[in-house]
């Protein structure tokens, strides 16, 4: 599965292509893993809540049928969409998903970065204090702010068809970052989102994409 590098494009059409790729394609159709970013929207997920979008302003919001809830996509962010076939690979969504965010701690590591998972939310998370320590977070995050400390630098969203993954991860590289105030992301009121370059963390797009795309291509291997 060799990384296809998209660049910028729209997201509905994109949308609209993973569809239609997986509609079409049979038991021998190649996995295929396309890498890109998106010009500015917000994505809602199939059981998203609309009280989670706070004020779009001028930029679109697309209803989707991932899973989650609303995130924003737009310049200087990798997109990655793993179109597998699961059943062909041997694993199971929750194995996927685990082998999705465990791309995306290497890729963290690639750069220096020390990345979290939070139990229960998808997706992976920095410590802001201080995102190069290499220690684990000590124990659950408190329940009334499992996100206490912390910023989230990659959203995962995914839909799973005739066991067939669309939609996928989004890497946060060098964003502007103010649309995240809109929304709260992945439905989490006042979680703070977060990029590389905020952190100190200067790597040119297509680096991190080539990064990602092999980490995602070793990963979700069969």
């Amino acid at each position: 599965m060799h990384p296809h590098l998209l660049g910028r494009v729209d997201y509905l059409p994109t949308y609209q292509a993973m569809q239609t790729f997986t509609a079409k394609r049979g038991a021998h159709t190649a996995d295929e893993l396309w890498l890109c970013e998106h010009p500015p929207v917000f994505t809602q997920g199939l059981a998203g809540q609309a009280s989670h979008l706070l004020a779009p302003g001028a930029i679109a919001v697309v209803q989707t049928n991932r899973g989650g809830q609303v995130t924003y996509h737009g310049p200087g962010q990798v997109v990655a969409y793993p179109l597998i076939n699961l059943q062909r690979a041997g694993y199971y969504v929750k194995e996927y998903v685990f082998r999705i965010e465990e791309a995306v701690l290497r890729t963290l590591a690639h750069v220096g970065v020390t990345g979290h998972r939070v139990a229960g939310s998808p997706g992976i998370y920095v410590r802001l204090s201080d995102p190069f320590s290499h220690a684990a977070l000590s124990g659950p995050q408190p329940a009334d702010d499992p996100f206490r400390g912390l910023g989230k630098i990659a959203a995962l969203g995914i839909k799973v068809s005739r066991h067939c993954t669309l939609h996928g991860v989004a890497l946060n590289v060098a964003m502007d970052l103010e649309p995240y105030q809109r929304i709260n992301p992945c439905g989490h009121a006042g979680l703070q989102s977060i990029d590389l370059s905020t952190i100190g963390v200067h790597i040119p797009w297509d680096e991190a994409a080539q990064v990602l795309g092999n980490k995602l291509s070793t990963f979700l291997a069969p």
